[in-house]
């Protein structure tokens, strides 16, 4: 690192005690699941994975992952009954709170002690051959990192996974499309230190091949950006990275080495204020568009492509009505509201619109037209006439879709909730209620060059 990244590190790496209670915490699970798995006779090891394992957690983000390993001659129904029935007996002696989640297969996640840890049950395998479930890899990709970073480039992989997360691209989760911690971790060990990563981002194109061991499966791969996993050639650690999380990635590498500042491992400054995000849409002279509804109960990754589909499909409908979008996004608290947010171009249209009849020489077609329809005119060989339009305005016209929602391509617990209810409204009209978390989003919805630059 050619920065002095001293005082940065202070506020982002766990000091001596947090890094102290994360791992007794940890060690004290691991024992415990163990002790449990031996006194009920179940064949099974748990094991610390993810960043905590790696000593690569960000201070005040320690999510600690334990992982329930059984041999490979268990069922699949032994795995998830006796991987279930251990997490939720460590944490019942830890007095914590307990919530059942689902991946590639059911597990526990428990509150302890002000922590959140996930218990999750898997193979025990040796190599990627033997894969039974995605999450088997886990173990392995834990013990390649513990392997080959060293320990000096564990400060660098704080201040990259800092530095994206203050960028907005940090995160594979469906809603974010950004990078996963272990593929921050491999961009490391490939590149060398934190502005390593940074300068190389600066030759990605779409497609780019990282192969840290070799593998030479790249080209197979038609993501973005294709990061070989080093214990997995069949996989691409950088699948989830969307193309434009990737170049915004680029953008703000670009924009830090030019001008390198503490400010870029600080979250970008959005504002509260209502008044000020009113007043940016009024010196640009366009309008935002609210759609709100509820929250159905479904777990966040099936929230957010669901809300993709409905918006996009609501995009494509005010397009070929004759509305223009400048821009569309959707944010939701995940419990009591989800919205849909579109900038317009243009959100009144004339009061008609031209329609194109038959060829003036099509006989058949052309009689019936003239039957049909006054005063018909000619536009180059068509027949044209006068059509009313039923909606000037978009919001008129999206209340009348939303109240008719087959005609749209909806996420299907998105479009229950419509059906329930909704309401389409001008941003002026509900802003001064909105809360803080939506004014923050509508600020950078309406500045996205804010996380990008300092």
């Amino acid at each position: 690192m050619t920065t002095d990244y001293s005082n940065i590190l202070k506020t982002i790496k766990p000091d001596g005690d947090e890094y102290r209670r994360v791992m007794e915490l940890s060690d004290s699970l691991v024992e415990c699941l163990n002790g449990l798995a031996e006194e009920q006779g179940i064949d099974a090891e748990a094991v610390l994975v993810g960043s905590v394992a790696k000593g690569t957690w960000l201070s005040g983000a320690a999510d600690i992952d334990i992982f329930i390993h059984f041999p490979l001659t268990t069922s699949e129904d032994e795995l998830k009954e006796n991987g279930l029935r251990l997490g939720y007996g460590c944490i019942e002696r830890f007095s914590g709170e307990a919530e059942e989640r689902y991946a590639s297969h059911p597990y526990v996640t428990g509150y302890i002690d002000g922590y959140e840890v996930d218990f999750v049950p898997c193979y025990r395998i040796d190599d990627a051959s033997m894969l039974r479930s995605a999450v088997d890899r886990t173990i392995l990709h834990t013990r390649y990192i513990q392997e080959n970073l060293r320990d000096e480039q564990k400060d660098d992989v704080l201040l990259l996974k800092q530095f994206m997360k203050s960028t907005g691209t940090y995160g594979s989760e469906f809603r974010v499309g950004g990078f996963a911690g272990y593929l921050a971790e491999l961009l490391v060990l490939c590149y060398g230190d934190f502005e390593g990563v940074l300068e190389g981002a600066l030759q990605w194109r779409p497609g780019y091949i990282i192969d840290l061991e070799g593998h030479g499966t790249g080209k197979g791969f038609e993501d973005p950006l294709v990061v070989v996993d080093p214990v997995d050639r069949n996989r691409n650690v950088a699948a989830a990275l969307t193309l434009q999380r990737m170049a915004e990635f680029v953008t703000a590498s670009l924009n830090f080495l030019g001008n390198p500042g503490p400010e870029y491992f600080q979250p970008p400054r959005y504002s509260t204020d209502a008044a000020e995000i009113t007043g940016t849409l009024r010196c640009r002279g366009s309008r935002v568009i609210v759609i709100s509804t509820g929250v159905p109960d479904v777990p966040s990754d099936a929230l957010y492509p669901q809300l993709r589909k409905t918006l996009d499909s609501v995009v494509k409908n005010l397009e070929a009505e004759g509305f223009s979008v400048l821009g569309a996004d959707y944010w939701s608290d995940e419990s009591r509201s989800a919205f849909m947010v579109l900038e317009m171009d243009v959100w009144e249209l004339p009061s008609y619109r031209k329609r194109y009849g038959p060829p003036v020489w099509s006989r058949r077609h052309r009689e019936r037209f003239l039957r049909k329809h006054e005063r018909v005119w000619v536009e180059g060989s068509r027949l044209t006439i006068e059509s009313p339009r039923r909606h000037r305005s978009a919001v008129s016209y999206l209340r009348d879709l939303l109240s008719k929602p087959d005609r749209l391509r909806m996420g299907k617990h998105v479009g229950a909730e419509i059906r329930r209810g909704f309401s389409v409204d001008l941003l002026d009209d509900v802003i001064g209620e909105a809360e803080k978390e939506f004014l923050e989003f509508m600020d950078a919805f309406l500045n996205p060059w804010k996380a990008l630059e300092r």
